[in-house]
């Protein structure tokens, strides 16, 4: 079987280059849904820290009888703090502060009290993004007694550099762990599934270069889940591919035999047929008796291989589409059959009005006049057609009163010579009437058959009928 060459993607562009990047952008992603918070969190504790340490050094102040200190040591403690001014607030009690100069301005004050989770974040990343050096006023509790209130002049640089080294860590961890954790991913989502998807993979492709090949049929795993029954069921698959082509493959060759023997077989039996004939005139009563037998029997032969070398000519059905009126078609099958009958079947058209559709006339007229022939060949003496259309679809039935369907006829109906209904029938009728509706979108199916009669019904899709007493084109 050729066709075009496929070939299996490469590592860098296949599923398992897709499932890496994908690991690790989705590890990112979710490292980032992490730093928000993180980051806000260490600006906050930063924070607290620098009011712990005003706490601390405003103690110093405490220790003096005057609550004052030496100017130099002033600026020690505020150079600890980093701050340029500290007060400290105690219940019952003045306000003590240490400051060595005031800024020029404040530009944001804070109240580390007040804490709210998005607020606490957007402060953050406001900090992260400021590219000047601001003043922040920093106002809470002191984390070293909670009863007494802090307050705190600083620059916002420290903090912005602070920051800035924090978040360089934590891209650097995140890459670390996202790097490790697609690696697993990675590692495991290949041993489980791309590993055995390119196997499968592999097997097919190998199995649609040579399906007859036993050598190609994949080998399934001893594995239980969806990848072992989807090897399992390609086993299967193939093994039954293979069984089907093998068939085909034997029942062509028979066809062109079986062809070529119809064909001599024919030219022989058109031979007997003249001599058959000659023995009409014969003077001798007994031949004269069985003269008729023979020729009904050399005749039934002819047909038979003239039903064979026509099946096994004919391909595909080709439609030529045309627009025409449904309950003229059943006229012209009804008069058809009459006519080949010598006038011994009745038929009726049970349409009340016309039915315009768009189809190939000829090939519907040949699969109702086979639908036709086969009933009276069965021993019905009335054959009935109708049409309407249901749920969106047009069904045409084609209904008689023969005797019904045998058993052995049904489980082998549209079977080609296995499903005729009557002795000596090759069942080609009702396999090229079927092949003709589904030409056209369309099924052929038997409704019911019993000893009162039969009836089948054509289904063609919504497509292929027009509107009801419609215009002819």
């Amino acid at each position: 079987m050729k066709g075009r060459q496929i070939r299996l993607p490469s590592v860098l562009t296949g599923l398992s280059a897709r499932l890496l990047v994908l690991t690790i952008a989705f590890v990112m992603l979710a490292e980032v849904l992490i730093f928000a918070p993180s980051i806000a969190r260490f600006r906050y504790d930063y924070l607290e820290e620098r009011l712990a340490d005003a706490h601390l050094a405003i103690l110093a102040l405490e220790a003096t009888p005057d609550n004052m200190v030496h100017e130099d040591l002033e600026l020690e403690l505020l150079r600890h703090v980093n701050a340029y001014m500290v007060a400290l607030k105690k219940p019952d009690s003045g306000k003590l502060m240490l400051m060595t100069q005031t800024p020029e301005r404040i530009d944001g004050t804070y109240d580390l009290e007040k804490k709210n989770f998005l607020r606490l974040i957007g402060d953050a990343f406001a900090t992260l993004l400021e590219d000047d050096d601001r003043v922040l006023r920093i106002v809470g509790t002191s984390p070293k007694d909670r009863s007494v209130g802090v307050e705190v002049v600083l620059d916002e640089a420290p903090l912005h550099a602070a920051m800035l080294a924090f978040s360089q860590r934590i891209l650097a961890l995140s890459l670390v762990i996202s790097v490790f954790t697609a690696a697993l991913v990675y590692l495991s989502l290949h041993w489980l599934l791309v590993r055995p998807m390119r196997h499968i993979t592999e097997s097919m492709i190998s199995f649609r270069e040579d399906p007859e090949n036993a050598a190609r049929y994949i080998d399934p795993s001893d594995r239980n889940d969806e990848i072992g029954v989807m090897e399992h069921e390609l086993a299967s698959m193939q093994t039954a591919l293979r069984a089907a082509l093998q068939q085909k493959t034997r029942l062509a060759a028979l066809g062109i035999a079986v062809t070529k023997i119809n064909h001599d077989l024919r030219n022989i039996l058109a031979t007997a047929r003249l001599v058959s004939d000659r023995l009409v005139n014969s003077e001798d009563p007994e031949v004269r008796r069985v003269t008729p037998t023979l020729v009904t029997t050399i005749d039934r032969a002819v047909d038979l291989c003239t039903q064979t070398l026509n099946f096994t000519r004919e391909g595909p059905a080709s439609l030529e589409l045309q627009h025409f009126d449904l309950r003229d078609l059943i006229d012209d099958v009804g008069a058809n059959l009459s006519a080949s009958h010598n006038g011994d079947a009745s038929w009726r058209n049970l349409m009340t009005e016309g039915i315009d559709l768009d189809a190939d006339r000829n090939q519907l007229f040949r699969a109702l006049t086979n639908l036709g022939e086969n009933a009276v060949q069965a021993g019905a003496s009335q054959v009935d057609f109708s049409a309407a259309r249901e749920n969106g679809e047009l069904y045409i039935r084609v209904s008689d009163n023969g005797p019904g369907l045998p058993p052995r006829a049904r489980d082998k109906l549209f079977q080609p010579f296995a499903g005729s209904a009557r002795p000596g029938g090759t069942g080609l009728g009702l396999a090229i009437a079927r092949d003709m509706v589904r030409a056209h979108g369309g099924d052929l199916k038997l409704e019911y058959s019993t000893a009162e009669g039969t009836r089948f019904c054509m289904v063609l899709p919504s497509d292929q009928s027009g509107s009801l007493n419609g215009g002819r084109h």
